[in-house]
């Protein structure tokens, strides 16, 4: 145990983020870092409670208690260690993790100031990759041949696994780059691409393949895959966005949100979009319809292009401030989050709804009708009801982002991306081991289990990568 009394002394300090004025200038990292002395400082405050909720909380299992108090003695290496035994990726969940963690610290319960564990958590990799303790690994073979079709955090998990296992890991991945949510997803501002890139190099270098702009059930039958391996893993992620059937969506300048957020990241690497093709905010009354994370990346991203002005609308109630007795410690809380998006500048709105999209006389969104609704309970407790109030009003709007979440269950999903007939079989399911009904055939992620934080989705991967392992190596138990 690092300090058992430092929470009495020391209070949290969070390194905090670029100034508005900086940061909305470019697609950077807002978030910044603490030194090396104040991250230790910080890591001293884990109390290394009997009960570490931080592990129960974390779909990874972290060991947190052990790798702070590590960090805290200056052992940065032991740290790292016991972080990657159950983390493969810190970097990334160190970046872009909600630290469900935090939220189930008894420090947030008792004086509301959890430990940092996530910007530990990343300090920690940071450190491991500048001083050179992340080194590549040359596992020794075991002779069979594992697919991953999709290169995002449940896939690259499984891969990473297997690989240090031994076996022949092949990635296929229908984009040009591989990375999945992470890359075309994710905004640069919260989860710089070199990242990524470091990481997939690290993985290049230590034997797995990858095989990018390979779209499986397209470029490449799904069939020969499954024939020429031993095993095969879906991790094609849940695409298909929800969608909004009202007059006018097909109006010019209603997009859904990762087509914005996919092209820029695309630009930001290099590739070129004609005048036509271009989505770019500058100038225009943007309105995201969405009040989730990724509809706050479109805020984040229009705000950088120049926007003129940006509302978020919300069909939902507004969540309450600070605590909701719904959801008490130590469960995730239903509270509003305010985003370093929304401190760039956004105006929020909730219970509200889109009637209609209008149009100027070239066919593209000039303004949107809107109305509120409002909230019932039922009488036998479940969901409440929403109800019109005939409340309406016109927004101007340029520029239009649908943020509403993705629709992607397990069966449909598997069989539109990919095609897989083998033996005459459609119709795919998951048990509750990742293994689907079709004979050597694995699923995991987000195209099991919905749209889902990149934490579940890299549990999920290392679930599914020790059902494969076992099943090849201990086919009976």
């Amino acid at each position: 145990m690092g300090n058992p009394k430092a929470f009495m002394t020391i209070p949290r300090q969070e390194a905090g983020y670029r100034t508005i004025h900086d940061r909305i200038k470019d697609f950077s990292e807002v978030e910044q870092t603490l030194n090396s002395s104040d991250r230790r400082l910080q890591a001293s405050r884990c109390m290394d409670c009997g009960v570490p909720f931080c592990h129960w909380a974390c779909p990874l299992g972290n060991r947190q208690p052990e790798w702070q108090e590590y960090l805290y003695k200056g052992r940065w290496k032991e740290a790292c260690n016991v972080l990657i035994q159950t983390c493969d990726f810190p970097e990334f969940t160190g970046r872009i993790c909600p630290a469900l963690c935090e939220k189930s610290c008894v420090l947030n319960l008792s004086i509301h100031e959890p430990v940092t564990i996530r910007e530990n958590e990343a300090a920690i990799i940071e450190a491991a990759f500048h001083e050179g303790y992340v080194q590549v690994k040359q596992p020794l073979r075991n002779g069979k041949r594992v697919a991953v079709i999709g290169s995002g955090p449940a896939g690259l998990t499984v891969a990473n696994r297997l690989n240090h296992l031994g076996y022949a890991v092949t990635v296929y991945e229908k984009d040009e780059q591989p990375g999945g949510l992470l890359r075309y997803g994710i905004p640069n501002f919260k989860l710089g691409k070199q990242i990524i890139d470091r990481r997939i190099n690290l993985m290049k270098d230590e034997g797995v393949e990858f095989k990018t702009g390979q779209h499986v059930g397209v470029e490449v039958k799904a069939a020969d895959i499954v024939r020429d391996c031993d095993a095969v893993c879906i991790a094609i992620g849940s695409e298909i966005p929800r969608n909004i059937n009202v007059e006018g969506r097909q109006l010019k300048g209603v997009h859904f949100a990762l087509e914005y957020l996919g092209q820029q990241n695309r630009i930001l690497e290099g590739r070129d979009f004609t005048s036509a093709e271009r989505i770019t905010a500058k100038g225009k009354n943007v309105l995201v319809i969405g009040g989730g994370d990724t509809g706050s990346d479109c805020v984040g991203t229009a705000n950088r292009q120049g926007a003129k002005s940006i509302t978020q609308i919300e069909i939902l109630p507004q969540p309450p401030v600070n605590f909701n007795p719904a959801t008490p410690w130590p469960q995730w809380p239903q509270i509003l989050k305010t985003s370093s998006s929304h401190e760039e500048g956004c105006l929020r709105r909730w219970n509200l709804t889109t009637n209609c999209f209008l149009g100027d006389a070239a066919g593209a969104v000039s303004r949107v009708e809107i109305e509120e609704v409002e909230w019932k309970p039922t009488s036998d407790g479940g969901r409440p009801e929403m109800s019109l109030t005939g409340k309406k009003e016109t927004l101007d709007a340029d520029l239009v982002f649908l943020s509403m979440g993705f629709v992607n269950p397990v069966q449909e999903s598997i069989i539109a991306e990919l095609s897989l007939k083998v033996d005459g079989r459609k119709n795919i399911a998951v048990d509750s081991d990742s293994l689907t009904s079709m004979q050597k055939v694995f699923a995991c992620g987000d195209a099991v289990t919905g749209a889902s934080l990149v934490v579940r989705a890299m549990a999920s991967g290392v679930k599914t990568a020790t059902a494969i392992d076992k099943s090849l190596t201990n086919p009976r138990l």
